[in-house]
């Protein structure tokens, strides 16, 4: 039996962040990933300047690729707006290694199928027993299935449906895209260029209101990609990829005993821009905290929206969720 006094599952932002503070404060903690790093990870992959900060990490020191945008490009069914506020983009299956390495945790590719809780101690899989607990294993956390699923359920209303691809291209427009609500989409597509010659493009909507509507999310990729090369962003032979993951709802049961769910796991993403990363990176802040110093432990001040003008972020929420609630 491998023993720890913390063990984390997930390895991305959430986990590696907790981990790196963790070690700073004289803890030994364990990451367990299934995946081996680097790994593709689906995100449009920017990073806000809170973000940044959080991290204690300036965009000198950061040596891979690492894009500046001094506002974003927001389209709203042919009325263009631009969003000021300094944004970046990263690459997910770099920018992940990059924290996981600097947080100088020890790191063990295994994919966690049970946890049991024996004698205030949790058991995974028979073969790891720590004192603590941390699931930052993103939306199908194994900690959150075994001990926050009951506790604290999903609300399906909140759950997004996406496609993505992130592939090499020297684009020539490197401003960030958004365009939101074209052709009833409840939610945006985005044209996110990375430093290095590489381009991100997706679309991502409410599940429940593509359930609903007339067009799928795979209509809505279609639409967007030729949209795309009508207009003269980018032309490609696209393989793109789906995945899911929830918005921010009452995030209520976060701690149970000494386990906690941080990140995409605790359904942490903004309201408005379904941005997953910062919230991650609070939450992983705050996990350790709890574990090192004994604070409480509560995600409801960690960002809820990613535009900071009230009106724009509540407007394109309202437009998400429209008759959904």
């Amino acid at each position: 039996m491998i023993e720890r006094d913390v063990i984390i599952v997930g390895g991305g932002p959430a986990g590696s962040t907790c981990a790196w503070k963790l070690k700073e404060a004289g803890h030994d903690p364990l990451i367990l990933d299934r995946e081996e790093f680097p790994r593709l990870k689906l995100c449009a992959g920017w990073v806000t300047k809170k973000a940044m900060r959080q991290l204690q990490l300036k965009p000198a020191d950061y040596p891979h690729s690492f894009l500046t945008y001094p506002e974003i490009h927001a389209h709203f069914k042919g009325l263009h707006v631009k969003i000021p506020g300094k944004q970046h983009s990263i690459r997910r299956c770099e920018f992940d290694e990059f924290l996981l390495k600097r947080s100088g945790a020890e790191v063990q590719r295994h994919e966690v199928k049970s946890i049991v809780r024996e004698d205030g101690r949790y058991i995974i899989d028979g073969r790891y027993r720590c004192t603590y607990l941390v699931g930052a294993g993103g939306t199908r956390c194994p900690v959150y299935r075994a001990l926050f699923r009951k506790a604290n359920p999903r609300a399906k209303i909140l759950q997004t449906a996406t496609r993505e691809e992130e592939f090499p291209h020297e684009w020539e427009n490197g401003q960030c895209h958004l365009w939101f609500f074209d052709k009833g989409l409840p939610g945006y597509a985005w044209y996110v260029p990375k430093a290095n010659g590489y381009l991100n493009v997706g679309v991502g909507g409410m599940a429940a209101g593509l359930a609903g509507s007339k067009y799928n999310i795979h209509d809505h990729w279609t639409y967007f990609t030729e949209k795309l090369a009508r207009k003269g962003f980018v032309a490609h032979d696209y393989q793109p990829k789906g995945f899911s993951y929830f918005v921010r709802g009452g995030v209520e049961t976060v701690r149970i005993g000494n386990a906690f769910i941080t990140g995409d796991s605790a359904g942490l993403a903004t309201k408005d821009l379904c941005e997953g990363i910062g919230p991650a990176i609070e939450s992983g802040l705050k996990a350790a905290a709890a574990i090192a110093e004994g604070a409480p432990y509560s995600l409801e001040d960690v960002t809820s929206r990613s535009i900071k003008y009230g009106f724009v972020s509540k407007l394109i929420e309202y437009g998400m969720m429209r008759g959904l609630r």
